[in-house]
C-alpha cells in the first residue's frame, strides 16, 4: 500500500452517525485526521461520503429515513449542507481543502461529461485538494441511480485508475456467515477470486441509516478487481485501522486485483 498513489475511501453512513442519526463527531474527527495523516504521507486520497440523507433526517428531526423520494431529496439537500461543513472545517485545521463533487449515473455514461469529471478530478489532485464524492440525490432521476455508494466507489476508482479501493463498513469485513447472528461466523481475510460461493455469502442491506450492505460490497469489489484494483473491506468504527492497511497488514477482507490483458 505504501507504493500505492491514489486511493478511493468510502466511507458510509452508519461509520458517520450514532444509531440517533446525528453525527458521530469524534469518529469523523479521528477519520479526517487520519485521512490528513495519509496524505501528508505522499498519497492521494479520494473521499466518496454517503451521510448526507442520514444527516438530514437527523437535522429535520424526522426520526427515520424517508421513504418517499422528495423527502429523501430534501433531507439530502439539509444533510449535504451539513456534511460537507462539517468537513471543510475538520480538514482546515490541518491545512486540507476539500472539494465537492456530487454525481448521477447520466454522467458517468456519456462520454464527454465522463472526460470532464476525470480531468476535474486529476485537476482537484494535481492542486492538493480532496474530491469528496457523493451521489446528487437531491436532482437524480431515479431513486436508486448508482444503487449505492459501494457501486459509485467503484465506478470512480475505475475511473480516476486509482490504486487501491477501501471501504470502511459497519463490519469488519466478509465472514463465512452473517457474525451477528452465527458467532461460528469466521472472517474471511483475502478472496482471490469473486465467484458464486462468495456471492453466496453476502447478506442483505445494511444499516437502517444507509442503503448498502454486503452484496452491494462484492458488487464493487467484482467492478474494481475486475479493472485491476486491490479493495479491502475494515470496520469505519476504527479509523486508525486504516494505518494498518497501509503499514501492510492484513485487516478485514483484501479483494485480490485481477490481471488485466494487454491486447
Amino acid at each position: 500500500m505504501k507504493r500505492k498513489k491514489r486511493i478511493v475511501i468510502k466511507v458510509g453512513s452508519s461509520t458517520l452517525t450514532h444509531d440517533t442519526g446525528l453525527i458521530n463527531l469524534r469518529r469523523m474527527e479521528t477519520l479526517v485526521k487520519v485521512l490528513a495523516d495519509i496524505i501528508n504521507a505522499g498519497h492521494e486520497v479520494v473521499l466518496v461520503s454517503s451521510g448526507a440523507v442520514a444527516i438530514g433526517v437527523g437535522k429535520l428531526r424526522l426520526g427515520e429515513r424517508p421513504a418517499d423520494m422528495p423527502t429523501k431529496q430534501a433531507a439530502a439537500a439539509v444533510g449535504q449542507c451539513e456534511l460537507m461543513h462539517i468537513y471543510d472545517t475538520l480538514f482546515s485545521a490541518y491545512n486540507h481543502t476539500v472539494a465537492q463533487v456530487l454525481l448521477t449515473r447520466d454522467v458517468m455514461e456519456h462520454a464527454e461529461r465522463k472526460e470532464n469529471v476525470y480531468n476535474t478530478f486529476c485537476r482537484l489532485l494535481q492542486m492538493h485538494t480532496i474530491p469528496i464524492v457523493n451521489e446528487n440525490d437531491t436532482v437524480a432521476v431515479d431513486e436508486m441511480d448508482f444503487s449505492d455508494n459501494d457501486n459509485l466507489a467503484a465506478i470512480v476508482a475505475t475511473l480516476i485508475h486509482a490504486d487501491s479501493l477501501i471501504m470502511l463498513s459497519d463490519i469488519e469485513g466478509l465472514y463465512t456467515a452473517d457474525p451477528r447472528k452465527d458467532p461460528q461466523a469466521r472472517l474471511i481475510s483475502r478472496v482471490d477470486v469473486i465467484d458464486e460461493s462468495i456471492v453466496s455469502l453476502a447478506g442483505g442491506i445494511g444499516s437502517s441509516r444507509g442503503t448498502g450492505g454486503m452484496i452491494s460490497k462484492i458488487q464493487a469489489a467484482k467492478t474494481a478487481t475486475d479493472a485491476g484494483i486491490d479493495m479491502h473491506i475494515l470496520c469505519g468504527e476504527r479509523p486508525e485501522n486504516l494505518y494498518g492497511i497501509f503499514d501492510g497488514e492484513l485487516i478485514g477482507t483484501l479483494f485480490k486485483a485481477q490481471s488485466i490483458q494487454e491486447g
